[in-house]
């Protein structure tokens, strides 16, 4: 890149060199603005080759697909390279032509790729087989010795992945799970969230303890146990509710509270124990009055 643009006089080199690099930094983060910074480069060096491959990217990481096949495609004339067929195809794919994506998989600039390449055209056919509900042959279309590989590149957990997500969309669900596990097991910089979908299959849950809400759930699910509906005590002990419950669980004569009950006495039984000493009091009054 810095070669191509030793064709430009030093300070344009310099403004357009800026821009490229806040391309790079920004679109994996922030594509939006990167689109903008690739805009600002392109206007000032469309005939660089590297500008229109970094303009294309910016424009497909924002789904702006007609844009990024305009650019992809000057920067392949511009260079003769085929290292951009892949992302080309997936741009027909992004534009609703699955079919012309299937097209570009059978010409001669696929033999041109290097293994990442052919890898990467492999993963587009499969997808475009997908989205023409040829699920079965997305499935073989990914079958290969990179698959079949032991040994992890930089495109080993996507293969995989998307191996996976192949088996499930044909209904072969039972057998994705292992292709998961092993696109995890690939997948050290997180690339994909393969581990996400093992747990899914698995029907492991993730809570984000820092969640307010989901801490103020769990704890209104811990304090349920001990709100009992209806105000009724949260141990084993009995609140009673009527008069016939008071009666069977106090005698007549004197009352006396069980040692498990909390305290309270039912307001009958009050009245009850009341009575009694009023009409023992009587009956001492009317003893005495019978002596004297």
């Amino acid at each position: 890149m810095r070669q191509e643009l030793k064709s430009l006089p030093k300070t344009l080199a310099d403004d357009v060199a800026r821009n490229l690099v806040m391309v790079a930094r920004l679109l994996d983060t922030e594509p939006e603005e990167a689109y903008q910074f690739s805009r600002v480069a392109l206007r000032l060096a469309s005939r660089v080759a590297a500008v229109r491959e970094a303009a294309g990217f910016a424009s497909y990481m924002t789904q702006r697909y007609s844009e990024a096949l305009t650019e992809f495609r000057a920067a392949r004339r511009m260079t003769g390279r085929a290292d951009l067929w892949p992302v080309m195809a997936d741009c027909e794919r992004g534009l609703g032509r699955p079919e012309r994506a299937l097209a570009m998989a059978g010409e001669p600039e696929v033999k041109q790729l290097d293994k990442a390449g052919q890898v990467e055209m492999r993963l587009v056919s499969a997808g475009a087989r997908s989205d023409m509900e040829q699920f079965d042959a997305a499935v073989v279309t990914l079958q290969s010795p990179e698959l079949a590989s032991s040994a992890v590149h930089p495109w080993t957990a996507r293969l995989r992945y998307a191996y996976g997500e192949a088996l499930i969309a044909a209904g072969r669900g039972d057998e994705a799970r292992d292709w998961f596990a092993k696109a995890a097991e690939a997948d050290t910089d997180g690339t994909t969230n393969a581990a996400e979908r093992l747990a899914e299959i698995d029907g492991v849950e993730f809570v984000d303890a820092l969640d307010p809400e989901m801490a103020e759930e769990e704890s209104e699910q811990a304090d349920a146990p001990a709100k009992k509906r209806g105000g009724e005590a949260s141990d084993d002990r009995v609140i009673f509710e009527d008069e016939e419950d008071v009666e069977e669980y106090y005698d007549e004569d004197d009352l006396e509270i069980d040692e498990e009950f909390d305290g309270v006495v039912p307001a009958r039984a009050t009245e009850a124990k009341h009575e009694a000493k009023d009409e023992a009091k009587a009956d001492a009054e009317a003893k005495g009055d019978a002596r004297s």
